[in-house]
């Protein structure tokens, strides 16, 4: 049976724009499981980003509650909080978020020693995770020197070398041709049945839906339909 990673009831946010106020989540609750990925559907400005940054402790919500691994997550101070992000959770982003002056391993070593490793452990570590995702022969190349897909799986690699058990995916695809779109959607199912983790991902793309556990749909702040499929069952052909 697979078990609560994380759940969240009545999450509400709103902005200020001038005189006028929006309501961007309005009473929002929500839950995903260890070892399942949770595909969060819907239109811009329909407050599925603000939702992941509500859940994984970037965006304090007005009202409401995120119980994750077992801990009020904004019951825990500032400083807690940025403990437990770099503890627990991994994040993959639309833009990559690599620094140009790294190369791909170094990337991924750079968060394993704010973890605590050595260097030569994390150096270990890092050459692994990038091997995992298909790059071992491209781990000593610097972003400028790697396509599109092979930064996405540095950053998933960077991700995964963390074993989070909260992995926070926001358009990974949507930069992305279709072959690596499949290779980013396979690596984030991999880390869900194989790592455990619950993977929460904010998309537009359709072709991730084949993938997922379970889809939630969120329009104007509000969840439409949350669907759960076979768990773990990608569907059609592996490379459509």
């Amino acid at each position: 049976m697979s078990r609560a990673a994380l759940t969240a009831k009545g999450l509400k946010k709103s902005f200020k724009t001038g005189r006028s106020t929006i309501d961007v989540l309005k009473s929002v609750d929500f839950e995903a499981n260890h070892g399942e990925v949770t595909m969060v559907m819907g239109p811009s400005g329909s407050g599925k980003s603000t939702l992941v940054a509500a859940l994984s402790g970037l965006l304090r919500p007005d009202h409401g509650h995120v119980r994750a691994l077992d801990q009020d997550l904004w019951g825990l101070s500032s400083g807690r909080i940025d403990k437990f992000r770099l503890d627990h959770c991994g994040f993959i982003f639309q833009g990559f978020n690599l620094f140009p002056s790294l190369t791909a391993r170094q990337q991924v070593e750079t968060v394993l020693k704010y973890k605590g490793l050595t260097p030569d452990a994390a150096r270990a570590k890092a050459k692994t995770a990038l091997e995992e995702v298909g790059l071992g022969p491209r781990m000593n190349q610097r972003p400028s020197e790697l396509s599109g897909g092979e930064k996405q799986r540095v950053a998933i690699a960077r991700a995964l070398a963390k074993d989070p058990q909260l992995l926070f995916a926001d358009e990974p695809t949507s930069a992305l041709d279709g072959e690596n779109g499949q290779i980013v959607i396979r690596l984030l199912r991999r880390a869900a049945t194989e790592h455990g983790a619950a993977v929460i991902c904010v998309t537009h793309d359709p072709r991730l839906e084949a993938f997922a556990d379970r889809i939630i749909h969120i329009e104007d702040g509000r969840i439409l339909d949350d669907v759960r499929r076979a768990p773990g069952a990608p569907t059609g052909p592996a490379g459509h």
